[in-house]
């Protein structure tokens, strides 16, 4: 009598069919069958009608309808299925789960596995559109898919037709690299060749077939197999250009870490910075894993030379008070950006200008932050000073940016202004501003005297020709008579000599405009000349005063007590 199973595949659909039928090419029905004895052969629950006995097939990949041609060709010996290219991977992974390999009681048997490996060689010669079926497949046979290396041929066929642009294809309009295209590609990137364009007209095909759960095997496969960064990162920012308007929030979480973990291996310079502060700005309410965000931050600033301050002005996260702006986020940032430039600074001649564009961008950033009431001193103080002092130039953008910050924040203790001032460097001030530092009610007094004795070493060294950077030495005469005929002037002496006869004067300095060392003496004889005005002010009321009480004492106390009066006076004031 036979033995009939009831095989329940994943609940989609029951099949009646012989045992006896089916265990000469199934080694998983074969076992069953021997471990049941007395029909207690089942896996999972199983509630069989009388004479037949349930088993229960979970995760049979390919489904009901794999299923019924795996039981076909059983039926017929092998000769009643035809094996394709729409359903060569389903069948190879189907007589995997069933080990049809390994069923052997029958004289040569034909083997279902050795039909459909037969198929898959033969899968680069297969057209583009049967390819990216079997990717679509693919994705419901994981993961016996990737055991039995189907996976790892689809995606080499994908590679392989990748590398081949068909005779008739033209970009369309949807083109990932069409004006439309604006995720992934920097706003200077206004004209790509026809070149990248060969290279990405297969964007839209996979992009319809692969699912979130799929995207990140397909594209760190892509990579293995030698595909261009550049094209990968591409490719992950058009699927999220497409694929995330009306996904739900786990499926646009699912796409964007699967996204930001394989850019995290690609080339730094084949990521759009732009297409990364994008992914910045969707992800921010979703609540990426933190080794994501992490990734994410790394990459930001690792290419923080090329963002704007628009990419910069983030808003806090919600429920926070401490800044209008997430000034926490841009210092993750700089230590990124710092930790890069510190590992590549051996290999790249490019980190000096690199960290100069970051510090007129920190700079920017500063000017736009000062004004916030609610930004703490000292994350202001952390953000000015995050930069080392080869980021700038010149700080005249860091001092006006300060000065905001202080008229803004009035209740700052001098303590707290002079922890801020050390972000300044007044060497490198520019004279207007130092004038403008020595007048400033809002800065410290040491503050300002800092300033002017650091413009006046600038002007001695200037003058005097001496500074890391020497060149060349000329005189300059600024008397109406020539120097005198001992002095003989070359390009390259130096002469100690300063005043010559007839009154001469000549000064030797650097190649540096005069006009500069002129405004360099005169910012610093105004700040001495304000401040010597208000101690003058004061000593003339102090004088008035004394005074006063000179002529009261004198009629009362007589000559000796006027001199005693005199000499108390200070000598300054007398």
């Amino acid at each position: 009598m036979a033995c009939v199973l009831e095989v329940d595949v994943d609940g989609e659909e029951l099949f009646l069919v012989d045992k006896d039928v089916l265990a000469p090419f199934c080694g998983r029905i074969k076992n069953l069958a021997a471990a049941g004895g007395g029909g207690e052969g089942v896996v999972g629950a199983a509630a069989p009608a009388r004479g037949s006995r349930r088993v229960v097939l979970r995760g049979f990949p390919g489904g009901a309808e794999a299923f019924e041609l795996v039981a076909r060709f059983c039926y017929t010996g092998g000769g009643g299925v035809a094996v394709t290219s729409s359903n060569a991977c389903a069948l190879r992974c189907a007589a995997e789960f069933m080990d049809m390999a390994a069923a052997a009681e029958v004289s040569t048997p034909p083997s279902l596995v050795k039909m459909t490996e037969k198929a898959l060689d033969e899968m680069p010669q297969w057209s583009w559109q049967s390819v990216v079926d079997a990717v679509k497949q693919c994705q419901r046979l994981l993961p016996v898919a990737e055991s039995t290396g189907v996976f790892d041929r689809v995606v080499g066929a994908l590679v392989s037709h990748m590398a081949v642009l068909p005779g008739d294809a033209t970009p369309t309009s949807s083109s990932p690299e069409s004006s439309a295209f604006r995720f992934s590609c920097d706003t200077k990137s206004s004209c790509l060749s026809t070149r990248c364009t060969s290279r990405t007209w297969w964007f839209e095909d996979l992009v319809v077939v692969l699912g979130p759960g799929m995207l990140e095997r397909v594209a760190r496969a892509l990579v293995a197999k030698g595909t261009d960064h550049g094209v990968v990162s591409r490719f992950l920012f058009y699927y999220l250009k497409c694929r995330l308007a009306g996904a739900t929030a786990d499926d646009k979480r699912a796409m964007l870490e699967a996204a930001v973990a394989v850019m995290a291996g690609l080339d730094r310079s084949s990521v759009s910075c732009k297409g990364l502060f994008g992914i910045l700005r969707i992800s921010s309410p979703l609540k990426l894993a933190a080794s994501c965000h992490d990734s994410l931050v790394a990459m930001i600033g690792g290419k923080l030379d090329h963002a704007t301050l628009d990419n910069l002005l983030v808003p806090s996260p919600a429920g926070t008070t401490s800044s209008l702006y997430d000034v926490t986020l841009v210092l993750r940032f700089l230590d990124a950006f710092l930790h890069a430039a510190g590992a590549g600074a051996g290999a790249a001649r490019d980190e000096p200008t690199r960290l100069k564009k970051v510090g007129k961008l920190i700079d920017l950033y500063l000017a736009e932050v000062a004004p916030d009431p609610s930004l703490r001193p000292a994350k202001f103080v952390e953000l000015a000073t995050a930069l080392p002092a080869a980021a700038r130039d010149c700080h005249d953008a860091l001092y006006r940016a300060i000065d905001v910050y202080f008229q803004v924040h009035t209740r700052l203790t001098d303590e707290e202004k002079m922890r801020i001032c050390k972000g300044i460097n007044y060497e490198k001030l520019s004279p207007e501003c130092c004038k403008h530092l020595a007048r400033n009610a809002s800065f410290p007094t040491r503050a300002a005297v800092q300033a002017l004795a650091s413009q006046h070493t600038v002007l001695k060294s200037l003058l005097r020709g001496g500074g890391p950077d020497q060149q060349q030495l000329k005189p300059v005469s600024v008397s109406s008579s020539p120097p005198p005929a001992r002095l003989k002037h070359r390009g390259g002496e130096e002469h100690d000599d300063l005043v010559g006869g007839g009154g001469g004067v000549v000064l030797y300095a650097r190649r540096l405009d005069l006009s500069l060392e002129s405004q360099n003496l005169r910012s610093l004889l105004d700040g001495m000349h304000w401040r010597v005005m208000e101690l003058e002010k004061v000593c003339s009321r102090m004088k008035t005063q004394m005074s006063k009480m000179k002529a009261a004492r004198r009629g009362a106390a007589g000559g000796g007590a006027g001199r005693a009066s005199s000499r108390s006076l200070p000598r300054m004031c007398s």
